[in-house]
């Protein structure tokens, strides 16, 4: 047992460094990530303020609409999700504004499918 307590007390000054290196470096990703949260929160809040009357946004949960009136007072906008069907909801509800570089994204997609669907005459599992 003598020999166990003088080989902890031998190495006493190497072991104190690596062991405050151990509890800072999950404390500085910590730190990190949670910098890298509040500018994605602050991104969020500052898009949401920034949306306008007549720009096309994506609701959070996943519905694509127009902005057609404001409510500044009360932090609501009315958004028409069809022609003739609007609904009334708080800005908190935008998810993103929706640029031409999206519908032009949207489009490439569309095309890349339409690529990738079988061919009706190509051979495959018999049906009955």
């Amino acid at each position: 047992m003598i020999a166990l307590s003088s080989i902890a007390q031998s190495g006493g000054g190497g072991g104190s460094l690596l062991t405050l290196l151990i509890f800072m470096l999950p404390l500085g990703l910590l730190f990190v990530f949670m910098r890298n949260q509040q500018k994605r929160a602050k991104a969020q809040q500052s898009n949401q303020q920034a949306a306008q009357v007549g720009e096309d946004i994506l609701t959070t949960s996943g519905i694509f609409g127009t902005i057609v009136d404001e409510d500044e007072e009360d932090g609501t906008v009315t958004v028409e999700i069809a022609p003739g069907t609007q609904i009334r909801m708080v800005r908190a509800g935008i998810a993103r504004r929706i640029t031409e570089d999206d519908y032009e994204e949207y489009e490439d997609d569309e095309d890349a499918e339409a690529d990738d669907e079988p061919d009706e005459n190509a051979q495959g599992p018999i049906r009955s």
